[in-house]
């Protein structure tokens, strides 16, 4: 048995957010700074950019990490892949390829401790039940998730959201129950949590991260007629249809 005072509060850290198997640390102060860099980690610390880290707490459990993401393995926890075969293989390599992301990934499972390297990143911890079961997300946002989701990569269902939405023509997708663990660009109290109940919302730029597999995603004019839409300055809008979430990132 190994004991640690990962999850112990100190002087420099603190534990922010638990769900699941997952704690959120976070260094409040980053004191390891040489002279020279002291005053620039001191102005970063005030305004939030803080180093951070993932801990994910195994109990005869697994979880499924961005390749790369571990930085120490505590207890009897073992490690495989996530590719169940030569077909599965090839298809991974390909989603990677489309999404710019890895699309082998490790899993971790057992009893113990596997902590994830810090990151400047902001760390979100979503239950995709809250989600209807389904979360696509903007590529590179993955960085860990239960062993019960699947990852898989999904295809726009038109062209016009692929070549005009600005969110490309691939994204990544998780299906399934369970938590996944996401690096956005924005800290969640800047982030805007829009549930929709067979509703519409429009968005002017790419500024939705994540968003329901559920919602029927299209390009649209912001008004009935091009010339409308040129005059009010507007011209084309991101429009999710449906029954399900979207979040977005309003100043990022």
């Amino acid at each position: 048995m190994i004991n640690n005072n990962m999850l112990s509060e100190s002087a420099c850290r603190k534990v922010i957010a638990n769900l699941g198997m997952y704690s959120v640390i976070e260094y409040e102060r980053d004191i390891s700074v040489s002279p020279q860099s002291a005053m620039t980690a001191y102005f970063m610390g005030k305004m939030g950019c803080r180093k951070r880290q993932v801990v994910v707490n195994l109990n005869n459990q697994g979880t499924i990490l961005q390749s790369g993401a571990m930085q120490i393995i505590c207890g009897n926890v073992n490690m495989n892949t996530n590719v169940k075969g030569a077909g599965d293989l090839f298809k991974k390599m390909i989603g990677g390829k489309v999404t710019g992301e890895s699309g082998i990934k490790p899993r971790y499972f057992g009893t113990g401790q596997v902590l994830l390297e810090p990151t400047y990143k902001y760390i979100l911890l979503e239950d995709l039940a809250k989600w209807g079961g389904s979360m696509t997300i903007e590529d590179g946002l993955f960085l860990a998730c239960d062993d019960t989701i699947d990852l898989r990569v999904t295809a726009r269902s038109n062209f016009s959201s692929a070549a005009l939405g600005g969110e490309g023509i691939f994204n990544s997708t998780l299906f399934g129950s369970g938590v996944a663990v996401l690096e956005s660009p924005v800290p969640a109290e800047e982030l805007l949590i829009y549930d929709l109940n067979n509703d519409v919302l429009k968005i002017d730029g790419n500024m939705a991260i994540a968003w329901s597999q559920s919602l029927q995603f299209t390009v649209e004019k912001s008004t009935k007629s091009l010339v409308g839409s040129a005059a009010s300055g507007e011209g084309l809008v991101n429009v999710y249809r449906g029954t399900g979430r979207v979040l977005v990132a309003p100043v990022a």
